[in-house]
């Protein structure tokens, strides 16, 4: 993206959100009533055709929808088991440390620019709309994996004025690195926490570079995106692949009821973070 294209959809941007007043946004960004999607999508449908990039497409009802992916096609979802983690100490470590080897995360020596796909993070932290009285001291002592949601109602993907941000015909929330333009609008939306801004040059920071995935730059968000890449050739999330048979992470389909993810959701009682916004997360936990 050149620079003068950049600077104008960053401006066109803050413009959108400052008169929205900004205090609100995040909230009706949540409740879905934002008056963002409209006004932002006459910005880009501008920018895209002047440019002709080939970003996806957003859903039917315009830039922003978050429609509801049909019952009958896929939705990928991820089951993390802390049980399994628990019964295998260091895994959680591997899991993150191979996640973020394939996808090229930088490790900033500085805790304040830390890039993070998937990490780790006490329980209450994690689950602070759960009551945490009397709680097994086994389950707070140890922290919780904690990745993108991949929302079916993703209150990210209105935030993004660019369509940087956007959820595939599969509910993966997934980026085009080259359409962001740094305004951190999603990171404001995102209720979880689960993006990462660029402060300094990543590429810099790369310990092992994997040329079969494309690294980030300075003043661009980044997040999980539950392996799109591997997911398309058939794979499992590298996650899932580091956990071996421990089972302590499971992929798949939630909208198949014969589908493995699906048999262990009824099988178990699960809880999802933050379930009273209303975004509808992929990801269950069995604590």
């Amino acid at each position: 993206m050149d620079k003068k294209r950049r600077d104008f959809l960053k401006i066109a941007g803050v413009s959108t959100l400052a008169g929205l007043g900004g205090a609100t946004v995040a909230g009706r960004l949540v409740s879905g009533s934002s008056p963002v999607q409209a006004r932002a999508a006459h910005v880009v449908d501008s920018a895209a055709q002047e440019a002709g990039h080939g970003a996806p497409k957003a859903e039917a009802g315009g830039h922003g929808a978050t429609g509801e992916v049909a019952k009958s096609g896929n939705r990928w979802g991820m089951v993390i088991d802390m049980r399994k983690f628990r019964e295998h100490p260091g895994l959680a470590e591997k899991v993150v440390h191979t996640c973020h080897s394939i996808h090229n995360v930088p490790n900033f020596p500085d805790k304040k620019d830390e890039i993070k796909w998937i990490w780790l993070m006490e329980y209450e932290n994690v689950f602070p709309e759960h009551s945490h009285y009397f709680k097994n001291k086994e389950l707070l002592d140890h922290e919780v994996l904690v990745m993108c949601n991949h929302c079916d109602n993703p209150p990210c993907v209105k935030a993004c004025p660019t369509r940087a941000t956007f959820k595939n015909k599969d509910g993966i929330v997934a980026m085009d690195y080259h359409r962001c333009i740094g305004c951190r609008f999603c990171m404001a939306a995102c209720p979880y926490g689960a993006r990462s801004f660029n402060w300094r040059n990543p590429r810099d920071y790369i310990e092992n570079y994997n040329r079969e995935f494309p690294s980030r730059m300075r003043g661009v968000v980044e997040k999980c995106n539950l392996c799109a890449e591997r997911v398309a050739l058939g794979k499992q999330p590298a996650c899932v692949e580091a956990c071996g048979d421990t089972k302590a992470m499971i992929f798949g389909n939630l909208n198949d009821p014969d589908s493995e993810i699906r048999q262990v959701l009824k099988a178990n009682y699960t809880i999802q973070r933050k379930p009273s916004l209303g975004t509808h997360p992929s990801v269950f936990y069995i604590v």
